[in-house]
Protein backbone atom coordinates (compact mmCIF):
# COMPACT_ATOMS: atom_id res chain seq x y z
CA UNK A 1 0.00 0.00 0.00
CA UNK A 2 2.75 2.47 0.89
CA UNK A 3 5.91 1.52 -0.97
CA UNK A 4 4.74 2.32 -4.49
CA UNK A 5 5.79 4.48 -7.43
CA UNK A 6 3.44 7.37 -6.66
CA UNK A 7 4.50 7.71 -3.03
CA UNK A 8 8.16 7.35 -3.94
CA UNK A 9 7.94 10.01 -6.66
CA UNK A 10 6.05 12.44 -4.46
CA UNK A 11 8.55 11.74 -1.69
CA UNK A 12 11.36 12.77 -4.01
CA UNK A 13 9.50 16.00 -4.80
CA UNK A 14 8.81 16.70 -1.12
CA UNK A 15 12.47 16.13 -0.27
CA UNK A 16 13.65 18.43 -3.05
CA UNK A 17 11.19 21.16 -2.05
CA UNK A 18 12.20 20.98 1.62
CA UNK A 19 15.81 19.78 1.51
CA UNK A 20 17.27 22.59 3.63
CA UNK A 21 14.66 22.07 6.35
CA UNK A 22 15.18 18.30 6.28
CA UNK A 23 18.95 18.72 6.55
CA UNK A 24 18.48 21.03 9.53
CA UNK A 25 16.03 18.65 11.22
CA UNK A 26 18.43 15.74 10.74
CA UNK A 27 21.28 17.78 12.20
CA UNK A 28 19.29 18.98 15.21
CA UNK A 29 17.39 15.80 16.08
CA UNK A 30 19.53 13.03 14.59
CA UNK A 31 16.65 11.48 12.64
CA UNK A 32 17.59 10.75 9.00
CA UNK A 33 15.75 12.93 6.48
CA UNK A 34 14.58 9.86 4.58
CA UNK A 35 12.54 8.64 7.54
CA UNK A 36 11.04 12.05 8.27
CA UNK A 37 9.96 12.14 4.61
CA UNK A 38 8.59 8.59 4.69
CA UNK A 39 6.57 9.14 7.88
CA UNK A 40 4.89 12.19 6.33
CA UNK A 41 4.41 10.18 3.12
CA UNK A 42 2.78 7.25 4.90
CA UNK A 43 0.63 9.48 7.10
CA UNK A 44 -0.76 11.99 4.60
CA UNK A 45 0.87 11.53 1.18
CA UNK A 46 3.05 14.57 1.98
CA UNK A 47 0.19 16.72 3.21
CA UNK A 48 -2.31 15.83 0.50
CA UNK A 49 -4.52 13.66 2.72
CA UNK A 50 -4.68 15.41 6.07
CA UNK A 51 -8.32 14.59 6.71
CA UNK A 52 -11.65 16.33 6.12
CA UNK A 53 -13.41 15.84 9.46
CA UNK A 54 -13.80 18.62 11.97
CA UNK A 55 -11.54 17.46 14.79
CA UNK A 56 -13.95 18.57 17.49
CA UNK A 57 -16.71 16.46 15.88
CA UNK A 58 -14.50 13.40 15.48
CA UNK A 59 -13.19 13.52 19.05
CA UNK A 60 -16.59 14.27 20.59
CA UNK A 61 -18.16 11.34 18.76
CA UNK A 62 -15.37 8.94 19.68
CA UNK A 63 -15.34 10.18 23.28
CA UNK A 64 -19.06 9.70 23.94
CA UNK A 65 -20.28 7.12 21.43
CA UNK A 66 -19.22 3.93 19.54
CA UNK A 67 -18.83 3.14 22.61
CA UNK A 68 -17.53 5.75 25.05
CA UNK A 69 -13.73 5.64 25.15
CA UNK A 70 -11.59 7.35 27.83
CA UNK A 71 -8.67 7.84 25.41
CA UNK A 72 -10.70 10.16 23.22
CA UNK A 73 -12.12 12.04 26.19
CA UNK A 74 -8.54 12.85 27.12
CA UNK A 75 -7.77 13.84 23.53
CA UNK A 76 -10.84 16.07 23.39
CA UNK A 77 -9.64 17.80 26.55
CA UNK A 78 -6.16 18.19 25.03
CA UNK A 79 -7.70 19.59 21.85
CA UNK A 80 -9.60 22.27 23.75
CA UNK A 81 -6.51 23.15 25.79
CA UNK A 82 -4.50 23.33 22.56
CA UNK A 83 -7.00 25.69 20.95
CA UNK A 84 -7.10 27.95 24.00
CA UNK A 85 -3.33 27.97 24.45
CA UNK A 86 -2.51 28.73 20.81
CA UNK A 87 -5.58 30.85 19.98
CA UNK A 88 -6.95 28.37 17.43
CA UNK A 89 -10.61 28.14 16.38
CA UNK A 90 -11.82 24.69 17.51
CA UNK A 91 -14.62 24.73 14.95
CA UNK A 92 -12.30 25.17 11.96
CA UNK A 93 -9.51 22.64 12.51
CA UNK A 94 -9.85 19.51 10.38
CA UNK A 95 -8.17 16.13 10.58
CA UNK A 96 -8.77 12.41 10.35
CA UNK A 97 -11.81 10.48 11.55
CA UNK A 98 -9.80 9.79 14.75
CA UNK A 99 -8.84 13.42 15.34
CA UNK A 100 -5.27 13.24 13.99
CA UNK A 101 -4.03 16.47 12.45
CA UNK A 102 -1.64 17.94 9.94
CA UNK A 103 1.17 16.59 7.76
CA UNK A 104 2.29 14.16 10.46
CA UNK A 105 -1.16 13.33 11.86
CA UNK A 106 -0.56 14.38 15.45
CA UNK A 107 -3.31 13.74 17.94
CA UNK A 108 -3.92 16.73 20.25
CA UNK A 109 -1.85 15.41 23.15
CA UNK A 110 1.07 14.85 20.78
CA UNK A 111 0.66 18.37 19.44
CA UNK A 112 0.90 19.76 22.97
CA UNK A 113 3.98 17.65 23.75
CA UNK A 114 5.93 17.51 20.49
CA UNK A 115 4.83 20.11 17.94
CA UNK A 116 7.43 22.84 17.48
CA UNK A 117 7.85 26.18 15.75
CA UNK A 118 10.72 25.25 13.40
CA UNK A 119 10.73 28.42 11.32
CA UNK A 120 10.68 30.99 14.11
CA UNK A 121 7.35 32.68 13.35
CA UNK A 122 5.88 31.97 16.82
CA UNK A 123 3.36 29.49 15.38
CA UNK A 124 3.30 25.70 15.52
CA UNK A 125 1.55 25.17 12.22
CA UNK A 126 1.54 21.46 11.36
CA UNK A 127 -1.42 21.87 8.96
CA UNK A 128 -0.10 24.13 6.22
CA UNK A 129 3.56 24.72 7.05
CA UNK A 130 5.87 21.85 6.04
CA UNK A 131 8.76 23.44 7.97
CA UNK A 132 6.97 23.14 11.30
CA UNK A 133 5.63 19.72 10.30
CA UNK A 134 9.11 18.39 9.49
CA UNK A 135 10.57 19.73 12.72
CA UNK A 136 7.67 18.36 14.75
CA UNK A 137 7.94 14.84 13.30
CA UNK A 138 11.70 14.84 13.89
CA UNK A 139 11.21 16.09 17.46
CA UNK A 140 8.59 13.41 18.15
CA UNK A 141 10.87 10.60 16.98
CA UNK A 142 13.84 12.06 18.84
CA UNK A 143 11.90 12.43 22.08
CA UNK A 144 10.78 8.80 21.88
CA UNK A 145 14.34 7.53 21.99
CA UNK A 146 15.91 7.68 18.52
CA UNK A 147 19.65 6.98 18.65
CA UNK A 148 21.64 9.07 16.19
CA UNK A 149 23.43 6.83 13.64
CA UNK A 150 21.94 3.74 15.26
CA UNK A 151 20.95 0.64 13.31
CA UNK A 152 17.21 0.38 12.71
CA UNK A 153 16.61 -3.14 11.36
CA UNK A 154 18.33 -6.06 9.66
CA UNK A 155 17.16 -9.02 7.66
CA UNK A 156 17.68 -12.17 9.71
CA UNK A 157 18.70 -15.75 9.00
CA UNK A 158 16.88 -18.37 11.03
CA UNK A 159 17.51 -22.03 11.78
CA UNK A 160 16.00 -24.63 14.06
CA UNK A 161 12.65 -24.19 15.76
CA UNK A 162 13.26 -22.36 19.05
CA UNK A 163 12.79 -18.89 17.54
CA UNK A 164 9.35 -19.59 16.05
CA UNK A 165 7.25 -18.84 19.12
CA UNK A 166 9.16 -15.59 19.68
CA UNK A 167 8.54 -13.92 16.31
CA UNK A 168 6.11 -10.98 16.57
CA UNK A 169 5.91 -11.50 20.31
CA UNK A 170 6.81 -7.92 21.20
CA UNK A 171 7.75 -4.64 19.51
CA UNK A 172 10.33 -3.76 22.14
CA UNK A 173 13.86 -5.17 21.81
CA UNK A 174 14.37 -7.71 24.60
CA UNK A 175 17.11 -10.16 23.67
CA UNK A 176 20.72 -9.53 22.78
CA UNK A 177 22.10 -10.71 19.45
CA UNK A 178 24.05 -13.33 21.37
CA UNK A 179 20.81 -14.64 22.89
CA UNK A 180 19.15 -14.60 19.48
CA UNK A 181 22.10 -16.51 18.00
CA UNK A 182 21.63 -19.20 20.66
CA UNK A 183 18.03 -19.49 19.43
CA UNK A 184 19.07 -19.80 15.78
CA UNK A 185 18.61 -16.18 14.69
CA UNK A 186 21.46 -14.10 13.23
CA UNK A 187 21.48 -10.79 11.30
CA UNK A 188 22.11 -11.14 7.59
CA UNK A 189 24.68 -8.39 7.94
CA UNK A 190 26.54 -7.88 11.21
CA UNK A 191 28.11 -4.54 10.26
CA UNK A 192 28.09 -2.06 13.17
CA UNK A 193 26.42 -4.62 15.43
CA UNK A 194 27.73 -6.05 18.70
CA UNK A 195 26.60 -9.18 20.52
CA UNK A 196 25.18 -6.97 23.28
CA UNK A 197 22.83 -5.09 20.91
CA UNK A 198 19.20 -5.88 21.76
CA UNK A 199 16.54 -6.64 19.17
CA UNK A 200 13.05 -8.02 18.64
CA UNK A 201 12.25 -10.62 15.98
CA UNK A 202 9.59 -10.03 13.34
CA UNK A 203 8.08 -12.30 10.73
CA UNK A 204 6.61 -10.82 7.57
CA UNK A 205 4.81 -12.29 4.61
CA UNK A 206 7.13 -11.56 1.67
CA UNK A 207 6.65 -11.96 -2.06
CA UNK A 208 8.46 -15.31 -2.07
CA UNK A 209 7.61 -16.58 1.40
CA UNK A 210 8.31 -15.62 4.99
CA UNK A 211 10.85 -12.92 5.80
CA UNK A 212 12.44 -12.51 9.20
CA UNK A 213 13.80 -9.21 10.49
CA UNK A 214 15.52 -8.06 13.64
CA UNK A 215 14.27 -4.69 14.87
CA UNK A 216 16.58 -2.63 17.07
CA UNK A 217 16.00 0.39 19.30
CA UNK A 218 15.33 2.77 16.40
CA UNK A 219 12.78 0.36 14.93
CA UNK A 220 10.98 0.38 18.26
CA UNK A 221 11.12 4.18 18.29
CA UNK A 222 9.27 4.30 14.95
CA UNK A 223 6.55 2.08 16.41
CA UNK A 224 5.95 4.74 19.05
CA UNK A 225 4.48 6.79 16.21
CA UNK A 226 2.16 3.93 15.28
CA UNK A 227 2.26 0.73 17.33
CA UNK A 228 2.62 -1.64 14.39
CA UNK A 229 5.52 -3.67 12.98
CA UNK A 230 3.93 -3.29 9.54
CA UNK A 231 3.84 0.49 9.89
CA UNK A 232 7.48 0.64 10.97
CA UNK A 233 8.62 -1.55 8.08
CA UNK A 234 6.64 0.60 5.64
CA UNK A 235 8.39 3.71 6.94
CA UNK A 236 11.82 2.05 6.68
CA UNK A 237 11.39 0.59 3.22
CA UNK A 238 9.71 3.69 1.77
CA UNK A 239 12.44 5.93 3.18
CA UNK A 240 15.21 3.66 1.92
CA UNK A 241 13.68 3.49 -1.57
CA UNK A 242 13.21 7.26 -1.79
CA UNK A 243 16.84 7.75 -0.75
CA UNK A 244 18.00 5.18 -3.30
CA UNK A 245 16.07 6.83 -6.13
CA UNK A 246 17.34 10.23 -5.03
CA UNK A 247 20.96 9.10 -5.16
CA UNK A 248 20.44 7.68 -8.65
CA UNK A 249 19.00 10.99 -9.88
CA UNK A 250 21.94 13.06 -8.60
Amino acid sequence: MFVNKTRIQRGLEFWENNKETLERAEKVYGVPAKYIVSIIGVETMYGRQGGSYRVIDALSTLAFDYPKRPLFRRELKSFLIMCRQYNLDPLKIKGSYAGAMGYGQFIPSSYLSYAIDFDGDDLKDIWSNPVDAIGSVANYINQHGWVRDGVIASRARVSGTEYKALANETLKPGKTLKEWADLGVTPASSDQLSDSETAALFKYKGRVGAEFWLGFNNFYTVTRYNHSRLYAMSVIQLGDEIERKRSVQK
